[in-house]
């Protein structure tokens, strides 16, 4: 039994790297999606608010503005912070796993491993303890490092996950940014709500295809929420405003 289970390993730790490579993208679409539809909803909420409270294009474009750029950069200070977290534990994960290649007192992380991908716990132990007189250093590191679970090329960088949350928001508030700046008066606010409901149920039905799930309830749900944050901010500026457009 044990000669057959041998050669299934190879193919399966191969196929591996892809596999983690495939999610690690869709977990960055994912992420641009969840940034534009911020984007959409968070402007779009402002500027139709200050649409029903006043005609002024002046008005419209500066809170517009505020709201884009407040907004851009808070998405990109939360995704920095919160990166930056996650890199740190990151690493010292990886000096851990070397340390431990270093001087060989986790040889038990590896044998979890190994037994995890299916081998017996003896042969796991033998195998251990043929890395750990591996005399190759890298060799030894690699091997600790995928039993951490961890690749030192997926520890990403905090800049360049705040740059793309704040391009993903940026991406969504011209919408209905440009929408509202460049329809008539008349057509406003009904042409924002379209386009922004519109937009919502593009990227609902397109978070959904990438996170596998099925794509009517999420759409639904995005469609509705940024259709309450719409109605809400209208009706607050129908309140508080001058003129209703």
């Amino acid at each position: 039994m044990t000669t057959t289970t041998h050669p299934v390993q190879p193919v399966e730790r191969a196929a591996t790297p892809p596999t983690e490579g495939l999610a690690a993208r869709l977990n960055w679409l994912r992420a641009g999606v969840l940034g534009a539809n911020d984007g959409i909803v968070s402007v779009a909420a402002v500027v139709v608010g200050v649409a029903a409270a006043t005609t002024s294009r002046t008005a419209i474009l500066v809170a517009g503005v505020a709201a884009l750029v407040g907004g851009a950069l808070s998405m990109a200070l939360g995704e920095y912070v919160s990166v930056s977290s996650a890199r740190d534990s990151q690493r010292s994960v990886i000096a851990s796993a070397r340390r431990s290649a270093s001087d060989g007192r986790r040889t038990d992380l590896l044998v979890d491993h190994l037994t995890g991908l299916g081998l017996s716990r003896s042969t796991a132990q033998r195998a251990a303890e043929e890395i750990d007189t591996q005399p190759d250093a890298a060799a030894r590191e690699a091997a600790y490092l995928a039993a951490a679970g961890i690749d030192e090329d997926d520890v990403v960088s905090p800049w360049h996950a705040a740059l793309a949350s704040a391009l993903a928001f940026v991406s969504g508030a011209l919408l209905p940014f440009a929408t509202v700046l460049l329809v008539a008066v008349q057509a406003r606010i009904p042409a924002t709500i379209v386009a922004v409901l519109v937009a919502l149920a593009v990227l609902g039905a397109t978070g959904a295809r990438l996170g596998g799930a099925p794509v009517a309830r999420p759409t639904v749900r995005v469609v509705l929420g940024g259709g309450l944050a719409l109605a809400a901010t209208y009706l607050i500026g129908s309140l508080l405003g001058v003129g209703i457009a």
